[in-house]
């Protein structure tokens, strides 16, 4: 609908997570121990240098907590998960795959304002009595958004010449966590270590139920018809398909750059 014709209507108060504070972070990990699975561990072992394919963000654990000496303040725990995949070369054949675990924990501290309200919600179960849910206190929700992180190195440790810190107790390890890897993570003695080096953008929330007063300009109404499937012939329907020109032609650098809105600037230069 155009904007000239929209007109408020009325005001409508919604429910809804209101965000009290937020920030943005750029974090350059260093030196993370990979905790390789069993079989990978045994290539490393004979490994002479290895390369980093990609790392996948496996889960995010979020826990907060108010902040005593500074009132409306939480401190926002969060507990990263990566999946490291990479390359190990144990001589002039051909690479192989290795896998393990890292993780990374980071503290901030946001405003989450107070509350003592308690609530109290139900969830519909069909068939069943609706079950109750008890909130028994009122703290804020901490809400993490990720891109996929960036692998910037990995590199082959011996055990002598490892950086000093606590290895993690693999035990703990949530299950959802340990059936990502299809054999079990090692963290004992071994002859080499892997070390990732990361970079991880990451935006952290703390949100609040709350209501709000928003003006409303109409119903939501679809403009779009739905097309559904007939039984009309296949190539019929392929012929309406147009040519994927694009897919044959990739676009020229500066077409690209328009499309991602980059202009003039080169990659790489500053």
């Amino acid at each position: 609908m155009p904007a000239e014709n929209m007109h408020i209507k009325e005001a409508v108060c919604i429910h809804t997570r209101k965000v009290y504070d937020s920030c943005k972070d750029k974090d350059c990990v260093e030196n993370l121990r990979v905790y390789p699975t069993r079989c990978s561990q045994a290539i490393i072992d004979r490994a002479i240098n290895v390369k980093c394919r990609k790392v996948d963000l496996l889960w995010v654990y979020i826990d907060v907590e108010p902040v005593s000496f500074n009132r409306g303040f939480y401190t926002v725990d969060v507990k990263y998960f990566y999946k490291i995949t990479g390359d190990a070369f144990c001589g002039v054949g051909k690479p192989q795959e290795i896998t393990g675990l890292a993780t990374h924990d980071k503290r901030y501290i946001l405003f989450g304002s107070e509350g003592n309200a308690r609530i109290f919600s139900s969830v519909m179960t069909t068939g069943d009595v609706d079950q109750q849910l008890i909130q028994r206190t009122n703290m804020p929700i901490g809400v993490v958004e990720v891109v996929d992180p960036i692998c910037l190195s990995l590199k082959l440790v011996e055990v002598c010449d490892c950086p000093k810190g606590r290895d993690l107790e693999l035990n703990e390890l949530p299950a959802a966590i340990a059936n990502c890897f299809n054999d079990d993570l090692v963290s004992g003695d071994s002859e080499k270590r892997l070390y990732v080096t990361l970079g991880q953008f990451s935006i952290i929330k703390l949100e609040r139920d709350t209501q709000l007063l928003i003006p409303a300009f109409d119903f939501c109404v679809p403009e779009n018809n739905c097309v559904s499937a007939t039984d009309d012939d296949p190539c019929d329907l392929f012929r309406r398909i147009e040519f994927p020109v694009d897919e044959f032609f990739p676009p020229q650098r500066k077409e690209f750059e328009q499309a991602l809105g980059t202009g003039d600037r080169h990659m790489g230069c500053r």
